[in-house]
Parts: C-alpha cells; structure tokens; sequence
C-alpha cells in the first residue's frame, strides 16, 4: 500500500482515485472548489462528474493541495492540459522528492506545443525516469462502474512502472506497462481530434463505414505524427493507440465525440459545450496545437486539419467531409 495523491477531481480524476482505493491504497483527491471537496467528504459522491457512483472511505477529499501532495508516493495530475503547467508552478515545491509524478492528462500545450510529461519535466525539476503517464480505452464512467478494463502505465524507468501498475491493479482494470511515454502521449492526444471528427461525421447522419474509415485513417495520421516525434510504432497497435482511438471515437460517453456530434448536427461551439455540460472537450484546443505541432514536423494531418478549420476557422462540417473526400488520390 502506498500513499496516492490525485490532483484534479473531475470524472477522470475521481474514478482513478476510486481505483487506487480499491487496490488498497491510501488515497488524497484534490478539488479546486471546497464546496466540491466537502460534498464528496459528506455524501462519498462526486455529483457534478460522477453522479451515484460510491466513493471508497480511503479516498480523502481536500481543496488543500499541500495537504493532498504531503507524504505522497505517487502525485497523479488530472487537470485540463492547458492549465497543466500554471498547477504544476503551484504545486511543485509540495510535491515529494521521490514521488513518481503520473499524468492522466491528454494534450497537447498551446503555444509551446509539449506533451504533459515534459511540462512536468519542465517545471517540477524532475528527471524524466521519474514521471508516467497513463493512457487506455478508460472511458471514467465506465470503469467507475467497475465494468472490465485495461490500461497503460509508460515509464522511462521499468520499476516505476511497475509501481503504479501494482498500485492501479483491481479486479476490473488491468495495468500493463510500456517504455514509450512519446507514443502513449501523442496517441492520447490525437485520439480525441479524431473523436471530434467522427462525432462530426456522425452528426451529419453519415453510418459504419464513414466512423471506420476516419478511425482507420486517424490511426495512420496519429502513427505518421508519433514516428516523427521518436515514438514505438508498435504502441499505436495497442491499448494506448488503437484502443483509446476505438473508446473515444465511438462511445456516446466520450466528451468530444459528443461535442462533434452537436458541431455536425448544426450547433454552435457555444451550443456544442453545453451538450457536453460544460466539461472540457480537450481536442478542441488541441486540434491548433497538433495541427501546428504537424506542421513544425512536416508531417501531413489531414483530419486533423479538417477539425481544427471548423473549430478555429468556421469551416462547415460538410464542407471539411468534402475537403477530405476530394484530397488527391494515392497508395494506402
């Protein structure tokens, strides 16, 4: 048993807190709001991210981030991608010397186009054999109902990886460990551009074979991008890759298929937020960032470049279904 704090008590954050209870583990869940904080302590209950699923009493709510980081073994971050580093700036001097630093984040930074464990390499100190990530087809819900799973759990240094991996495993989600931070980053990021544009496709009306062809052709832009990048083209075939792209581009539980779906059946992005209550659909702030980031690399990203047109420059949904269709013809 070791000591978890989880910084960030969205549905993500609150479900993974529940796994580290229930594989024995003492855990501290940081919330931003108190109110959130003091809800979950009396009623065990994350209502606004995980309404009626029961909350394990080893999990101890906090809005008191020093008092969430003090003694931890494993410091696991979970806030959006985009405040990743402002957090982080906050938290670093709290966080123990040796605690391995998780990310569960997915995305990719604006600006400075960096994956969120070189943010944490950044601006924590921490040398790199010290931070992981987490990345697999784990819509929340799904797992906080305890229904059958796997993940991933890559780090540069085999033993750390093996520490969150036995910290995580339940009877219901199965860790598997990987060296390839690079891989299992990018392709948790890009999966949810592609997210977009199948839920896009789907909003339109379009069937199987439109969802099929953006996931297969995804896959191939995401691989292109995370080879460039140093990544293990062997990852994209696994849970990390294919997997996460299969959950989030056809779930109805996934954030931005959801918040396509709305985009493509003629909402507007204020209208398409509100279908996903207000939780943050990270491709859309990361469609700029991966298409910039492809850019910079020279590497062709047609999807993605499709999703961030409607998103950051009011292209119509059918009008970037129509780009991509009549796209030059060549090899697969």
């Amino acid at each position: 048993m070791v000591n978890v704090a989880v910084m960030g008590a969205g549905s993500w954050g609150t479900t993974l807190a529940k796994v580290f209870a229930d594989a024995g583990n003492s855990v501290q869940l940081w919330a931003r709001r108190e109110e959130l904080a003091k809800t979950i302590a009396e009623t065990r209950q994350n209502p606004d991210y995980l309404e009626g699923v029961e909350l394990p009493q080893a999990i101890t709510p906090t809005a008191d981030f020093k008092k969430a980081l003090d003694g931890a073994a494993i410091a696991v971050f979970g806030v959006p991608s985009q405040t990743m580093r402002g957090n982080l700036t906050q938290w670093a001097p709290h966080i123990p010397g040796d605690a391995t630093l998780l990310s569960i984040s997915k995305g990719i930074e604006t600006g400075t186009h960096m994956r969120m464990s070189e943010i944490i390499a950044e601006v924590t100190g921490a040398n790199t054999d010290r931070i992981a990530v987490l990345s697999g087809p784990n819509l929340s819900r799904e797992i906080a109902e305890e229904q059958p799973a796997a993940t991933v759990i890559a780090c540069e240094n085999e033993n750390r990886a093996k520490l969150v991996q036995a910290a995580c495993a339940t009877s219901y989600l199965r860790p598997y460990t990987n060296a390839d931070v690079v891989g299992c980053e990018i392709g948790g990021a890009t999966k949810n551009v592609i997210a977009l544009a199948c839920g896009m496709a789907a909003g339109q009306g379009l069937g199987e074979n439109t969802i099929a062809t953006l996931i297969t052709r995804g896959l191939a832009e995401i691989t292109r991008l995370g080879l460039v990048l140093g990544a293990d083209q062997r990852t994209f075939a696994g849970l990390a890759g294919l997997g996460d792209l299969v959950a989030t581009c056809s779930s109805p539980l996934s954030r931005n298929r959801t918040f396509g779906h709305a985009l493509g059946a003629g909402a507007t992005m204020e209208e398409a937020k509100a279908a996903t209550k207000g939780q943050v659909a990270e491709g859309v702030i990361s469609s700029a960032s991966i298409f910039q980031l492809g850019q910079r690399e020279g590497v062709e990203l047609p999807i993605t470049q499709a999703v961030h047109a409607v998103c950051h420059a009011e292209l119509k949904v059918s009008d970037a279904i129509a780009a991509l269709m009549g796209r030059s013809k060549k090899s697969e």
